[in-house]
């Protein structure tokens, strides 16, 4: 279950993780690319990442995707480092931000991985 190490609650009982969502939009290929096809990987990547994530594919004309995140801080940032990587045109940092998906149907990220990775980012 994801907790909070200070406090061993869960994430989502502690009002500071919905203060500042995280918003922002994406393509509509990386959408399917991160999330499967009909956002089959979604529930997945909340789980594993201890977030909420919504996703409103009909916001812009565009074919743009609103993403928003609630959550503790340092995991909204991990994923947005991983759509990020997800999106770009370097090979090495693409498969950077595909690796945890992966592994998400078998086990995907338990607290002490996504902790791991999340040390890795610079703030």
């Amino acid at each position: 279950m994801g907790t909070s190490a200070l406090s061993k609650k869960p994430w989502w009982t502690l009002p500071e993780n919905f203060h500042a969502p995280m918003v922002f939009h994406m393509e509509e290929d990386q959408e399917e690319l991160i999330f499967g096809h009909g956002d089959t990987y979604l529930r997945c990547i909340e789980v594993h990442s201890h977030t909420l994530i919504q996703l409103e594919s009909w916001f812009t004309a565009t074919g743009q995707t609103r993403v928003t995140i609630v959550g503790p801080h340092r995991a909204r940032q991990w994923l947005l480092h991983m759509f990020c990587c997800v999106g770009s045109q370097d090979s090495c940092r693409h498969d950077q931000g595909r690796y945890p998906w992966l592994n998400c149907g078998s086990g995907g990220l338990d607290g002490g991985v996504l902790a791991e990775l999340c040390g890795t980012l610079d703030y």
